[in-house]
């Protein structure tokens, strides 16, 4: 089949890679793509990605980013008969309004941290008083990963306040062990993707403000069975029967002491998750996701390397502030065996350069999780750029909780 590829950084990259290595797949194209996604597929700068399809034609679409969805591409894919990976623009609310999920998790009751929405500056200082500290305070509408920000106490919550935009959730601190759980659905049913932890805070140690993600790593250690099937029957299940989900369902969780409680829903795959995701897979993909939007998955068809994989996100110097691009990057092919996929990268004639805040995830797999991320940082310390910035701690939480256990 021809696929394509929407979306242009490290989740697409990852995505385009293994489309290319998957059986059932005779070519790939992306739309736009990047420097390293055109290693394994065709590129096409275009935004009408029906007519796109059309135009190739394409078999299946895989809609990377949540943009293009909630803007409604699978509704606009599927009134035309075209096969296509993601969910509705209604499904994809979901991320797309912060106080519209809440309120359906609400409704559901599915578990969830406890939270008020508010709708202007005086309401909400009135309301964030009445939370006891470290506070959350998440704005309502698409923010690209940065739009949530947990204040230690009332200076940095008026600071937040002041700099986050109206409407917003405030809600209650969660303790616990952060999970990134993802399920593929096809309307009625679903496969659940390994577990995987994303690392939000741009310094070592979860300091600094939260990014897009600064590095994650996958290991089926992460979740017991126990744990998998308390998130499939009390989160998972019931806002698939609920919504009759299609495409990838990201429930960003936290591992309470009174069980999994959901922090967010995505409504496509993770970013960095998805990078050692796809290096884990051993599932012909194209089929996989051709079954998602036919509506014929089935349990067996997802699985898995028992290596684990850690993707180390290397940075522009100042993210998620303000960062200078057009910086030359150097050494990516004495990478060994990692798999470097493109975020934020440009041609400039004949050298790469940097064109974004995330620019590279340098991914690897090992024997056990230590191993993943010796593999990934060694990869790490054979690439340059001027100014570049990335965590030495990415996939450590997992190292000392396993070493406790």
């Amino acid at each position: 089949m021809k696929t394509l590829v929407i979306g242009g950084g490290g989740r697409e990259h990852a995505l385009a890679w293994r489309l290319h290595r998957s059986p059932s797949v005779k070519a790939v194209y992306a739309a736009p793509g990047n420097p390293g996604i055109a290693g394994v597929a065709e590129c096409h700068s275009v935004t009408d990605y029906v007519q796109l399809v059309a135009a190739l034609g394409i078999d299946l679409t895989v809609v990377g980013p949540e943009v293009p969805l909630v803007a409604g591409v699978v509704d606009q894919s599927r009134a035309r008969g075209l096969a296509i990976v993601g969910p509705s623009a209604e499904n994809a609310a979901l991320e797309g309004s912060k106080i519209h999920a809440k309120r359906f998790m609400e409704k559901l009751g599915i578990p969830t941290a406890h939270f008020q929405t508010v709708e202007n500056a005086a309401q909400a200082a009135q309301i964030s008083r009445d939370f006891r500290y470290p506070v959350v305070l998440k704005t309502d509408g698409l923010a690209a990963g940065k739009g949530v920000v947990i204040a230690q106490n009332r200076a940095e919550a008026d600071a937040a306040l002041a700099s986050l935009p109206l409407p917003m959730v405030i809600e209650e601190f969660l303790e616990g062990e952060e999970v990134s759980f993802i399920v593929l659905c096809d309307g009625k049913r679903f496969v659940p993707l390994e577990p995987s932890q994303d690392h939000k805070r741009v310094f070592d140690g979860d300091q600094g403000p939260n990014t897009g993600g600064m590095g994650a790593y996958s290991d089926s250690r992460i979740l017991n069975e126990k744990e998998r099937g308390r998130i499939l029957d009390t989160i998972i299940e019931p806002m698939v029967r609920a919504t009759a989900y299609t495409g990838f369902l990201y429930a960003g969780l936290m591992m309470t002491a009174d069980g999994p409680s959901v922090l967010e829903f995505n409504v496509r795959l993770g970013d960095p998750e998805t990078q050692p995701l796809m290096m884990r897979l051993t599932s012909d993909w194209g089929e996989v996701l051709m079954a998602s939007a036919r509506g014929s998955l089935n349990a067996g068809m997802l699985e898995w390397s028992p290596e684990p994989a850690t993707c180390v996100v290397m940075a522009s110097g100042g993210y998620p502030g303000a960062f200078r691009t057009g910086e030359k990057i150097t050494g990516i092919e004495n990478a060994g065996d990692a798999v470097v996929f493109h975020a934020g990268t440009r041609r400039d004639g004949q050298d790469l350069v940097t064109a974004g805040g995330r620019v590279l995830g340098v991914t690897a797999t090992g024997a056990d999780l230590e191993a993943s991320i010796e593999a990934a940082y060694a990869a790490v310390g054979k690439i340059h750029f001027a100014g570049m910035h990335y965590r030495k701690d990415i996939g450590n939480r997992g190292l000392r909780r396993y070493n406790r256990a």
